[in-house]
């Protein structure tokens, strides 16, 4: 018995390592791996290859990325800066990355996925409504303000929409160092080659000639 209680949990045990294991990015196999991203060969999702250790100096562990604002004159008001492993070669392989996004009034960050990490909202000014929808259609929202936290789990749709009075910006932190982003709306109507128009229409239960107006509108992202 005792020999049968020591199997089974060893078993789940190890089922537990594999569900961890397929939840985030592999886990590194030595200290750090700096991007090299001249390589002829690279792939953002699973590491790029590593700089020879020799070659490695401070200012690869360090980053300027998100330091400064970027530009919200879009029609949606928002603008997101990466600091990913493409961009910050220092993450390479350690499974995390992080976004700055800055919002005008009223600015929305539209309703997207990121299919290969859980998200870690914090605000650091102003106040920005962040919300994420379940496998079963139930939206969980809240307002969040300054120094405030709300999590996003991993590859559910979610927005954040700048409910305050003024501009807000906020940090987006991810357990992965390529969290991947899927937009609804682009990759509906902005896709390449486009999407076929029968799937549009029975989608959105419309006609051609609205499915065309809606294309138009994404015709320059």
């Amino acid at each position: 018995m005792a020999s049968a209680a020591r199997f089974l949990l060893l078993r789940a045990m190890l089922l537990a390592a594999a569900i961890a294991g397929a939840l985030s990015d592999p886990t590194p196999l030595q200290d750090f791996c700096v991007a090299d991203l001249q390589a002829a060969t690279t792939s953002p999702v699973d590491g790029f290859s590593c700089r020879p250790q020799a070659s490695v100096v401070d200012d690869d562990f360090f980053s300027t990325a998100i330091a400064a604002a970027a530009s919200t004159n879009n029609p949606f008001g928002v603008n997101s800066t990466r600091a990913t492993a493409s961009t910050f070669p220092g993450l390479n392989t350690l499974g995390v990355s992080i976004t700055r996004v800055d919002m005008a009034p009223g600015g929305l960050n539209p309703p997207h996925s990121h299919p290969r990490a859980s998200e870690l909202v914090m605000v650091l000014k102003g106040e920005v409504t962040v919300g994420f929808t379940s496998s079963a259609n139930r939206l969980y929202s809240k307002v969040v303000r300054e120094n405030e936290l709300f999590i996003v789990p991993r590859g559910l749709q979610h927005f954040q929409l700048n409910t305050g009075a003024g501009d807000a910006m906020f940090v987006a932190m991810f357990d992965s160092q390529s969290p991947g982003v899927v937009t609804p709306t682009f990759a509906m109507f902005a896709t390449k080659p486009a999407m076929p128009m029968e799937v549009l229409t029975k989608t959105f239960l419309t006609s051609q000639d609205e499915v065309t107006a809606m294309k138009s509108k994404f015709a320059g992202f």
